[in-house]
């Protein structure tokens, strides 16, 4: 075999031997590993779960998409708040209903495939503007603000160390630790708790190293389907933009071929195949694509290699025994810094949009979605109430 040249990207991965492609496939499944395990750990889905849906949702994502996106679908955390909103709410089959309305958001997905291939890409986003969806995203951010309070006062020790570790790996951490800031964070938190005798190891003894993942049934019912779906009119807008970056990054226009159609019908149709076994909401990863720069290997059978790993992992209940035993207290120090990032993501998007506030309309907008957004029980529909009003304002309002 002749050498490959690093320099030049790697589009057809049969240049390179089988035991590299599996390393390299294997590399992307650690990619999208901790964030991924992240979401059921903060909302109390389980592990294995996200783990094996998300191998199998890649998997029907690239057949979907005729095999030529190079994506790796891992839990979207756009989700997190109305999860826990749900669960609150209803109790003991909380998580389920929670599923239900996933799987509702996911066909929103579907519903808007057919828009696009009817009326093209410009004029569906354009319902979508910088000034509605970064107050969502604002919104979702400081509506879990309690919920991590809640968890890190469990223990404010355990919490803070978290914390600050959080912050020391991401200000002056070199190489790959750079990069893994939170999973740090979780595993310093974990052994300091561990010292201090925080930790239960029950479940990890008594767990099994080979089973099926514990599938839960959704279930479904008006009231949460409405706190949970239109957070889909956000997402949808995070799945056109990781798309173009992807097809940015390989140097391939994906919203042309396969199309955009395809991509979103398939990212929605994985959300609902998840959420319907309970696991999370899917989106399109961006750690992966960051991968695909790094690496230069373009081709995505790398992609459906990383996929087939997460569901051997998700097939390990002594993995998912041993994150359960994580303290609550340790997540919610994390969660201060991940939840407030969130609320600054959608501040971002309005800055790099150059969205002008001197203007009275992006004033009124803003105000109406952040208002309704966190207005709280009081507020009926809550988030979906906020977008739809921010959508109906950014086309009924005049331009001044």
């Amino acid at each position: 075999m002749s050498e490959v040249n690093i320099q030049e990207p790697i589009k057809d991965a049969r240049q390179i031997p089988v035991v590299k492609r599996l390393i390299l496939g294997l590399q992307h499944t650690f990619t999208m590993f901790g964030a991924t395990v992240l979401v059921p750990i903060l909302t109390g889905l389980d592990v294995s779960v996200a783990l094996f849906m998300a191998g199998v949702c890649t998997l029907i994502f690239h057949w979907i998409t005729k095999k030529k996106v190079p994506v790796f679908l891992g839990s979207s955390f756009a989700f997190i708040a109305p999860i826990l909103a749900v669960a609150a709410l209803v109790g003991e089959d909380g998580l389920a209903y929670a599923g239900g309305g996933l799987v509702v958001a996911g066909l929103v997905y579907l519903v808007i495939s057919l828009l696009i291939y009817a009326f093209g890409v410009e004029k569906v986003v354009s319902f979508f503007p910088p000034i509605v969806t970064g107050p969502i995203i604002m919104v979702i951010g400081l509506k879990l603000a309690p919920t991590a309070i809640s968890m890190a006062s469990e223990n404010w020790f355990l919490a803070i160390v978290s914390f600050i570790v959080v912050l020391l790996v991401n200000m002056y951490a070199k190489g790959f630790f750079q990069i893994i800031p939170v999973m740090t964070g979780l595993i310093v938190g974990y052994v300091v708790a561990m010292f201090t005798g925080n930790v239960d190891f029950t479940p990890i003894t008594e767990a099994a190293w080979i089973g099926l993942p514990n599938f839960q049934v959704a279930k479904f019912s008006w009231e949460t389907i409405i706190m949970i779906a239109p957070i889909a009119l956000v997402t949808v807008v995070e799945h056109i933009g990781d798309i173009i970056a992807i097809g940015a990054t390989v140097e391939g226009d994906f919203l042309e071929e396969p199309g955009l159609h395809r991509t979103m019908f398939a990212d929605g149709l994985c959300t609902s195949i998840s959420a319907m076994f309970g696991g999370p909401a899917n989106t399109t990863y961006s750690e992966n694509t960051g991968v695909l720069a790094l690496t230069r290997v373009w081709d995505p059978v790398v992609m459906r290699i990383a996929a087939v790993f997460a569901i051997i992992l998700g097939g390990v209940p002594k993995l998912a025994a041993v994150i359960s035993t994580i303290p609550t207290s340790v997540i919610g120090g994390i969660s201060i810094i991940l939840f407030g990032m969130i609320a600054a993501i959608g501040a971002r998007t309005l800055v790099e949009n150059s969205v002008d506030f001197n203007r009275s309309k992006n004033l009124l907008i803003a105000a109406a979605v952040m208002v309704l957004g966190l207005g709280g029980d009081a507020v009926p529909g809550g988030m979906a109430l906020a977008a739809i009003v921010g959508i109906v304002l950014s086309k009924v309002l005049p331009d001044r």
